[in-house]
């Protein structure tokens, strides 16, 4: 599983994006590689907890994964954890790109995880788009995704699905649930946290974890 893990990594960094797209794992960036290293641990540690669910996203937000290397993190989450959660953290080995006092914290990461903590259950995370997307002339933005950019996605949400045997898919908003049924591929959607979604979002999960333990 490693080795299958390391060469998926190596595809990311490998991957041709489009105009006005960051590649946070390509080799063009010499800080690129703690990112991928970054991946590589969360991959590494997900293969051993094996999940069985899997939560897709959109894209990768400036504040978050585009940083860390990892989907739906913070600076501040993945170096000093969270309560209840042991995934994250310096002692695991993931690291910053750079030492500061100021660690950013991400609104939508904070809610994912600490909603996945209450209602105690592992998901795999991931984006439908696994790269930054940004609006021209300012890489401090986000913007959704493109369809040419979704049909980039396709190919590491495919094989992230099968190489974990997910059984579960959930949709996290409505262009993640997009790209999932264009590859067929069933999913549960819940509302996206963000803007004001938060409510909705825990409910969704909730009901998720009802669903799971009647089975």
């Amino acid at each position: 599983m490693i080795d299958k893990l390391r060469d998926f990594v190596e595809e990311l960094a490998n991957t041709e994006v489009t105009p006005n797209v960051y590649n946070q794992y390509s080799y063009a960036f010499k800080e690129s590689a703690i990112r991928r290293d970054n991946l590589s641990i969360y991959l590494q540690q997900m293969s051993k907890i094996k999940p069985k669910i899997i939560l897709v996203g959109e894209a990768v937000g400036y504040r978050g994964s585009r940083l860390t290397g990892v989907p739906f993190t913070s600076e501040d989450l993945l170096v000093n954890n969270m309560k209840g959660l042991d995934l994250f953290g310096k002692e695991k080995g993931y690291r910053l790109l750079s030492e500061k006092d100021k660690l950013l914290k991400e609104a939508t990461a904070t809610i994912i995880w600490s909603t996945l903590v209450k209602y105690d259950l592992v998901m795999l995370a991931w984006n439908a788009f696994p790269f930054h997307p940004y609006k021209a002339g300012n890489e401090e933005s986000n913007r959704t995704p493109i369809k040419r950019e979704l049909q980039i996605g396709e190919k590491a949400l495919v094989k992230i699905i099968e190489m974990f045997n997910i059984d579960q898919v959930v949709a996290m908003g409505n262009k993640a649930e997009e790209s999932l049924s264009k590859l067929g591929i069933n999913s549960i959607k819940v509302r996206h946290p963000a803007q004001g979604g938060k409510n909705q979002f825990e409910e969704g999960i909730k009901s998720i974890k009802e669903v799971m333990n009647e089975h």
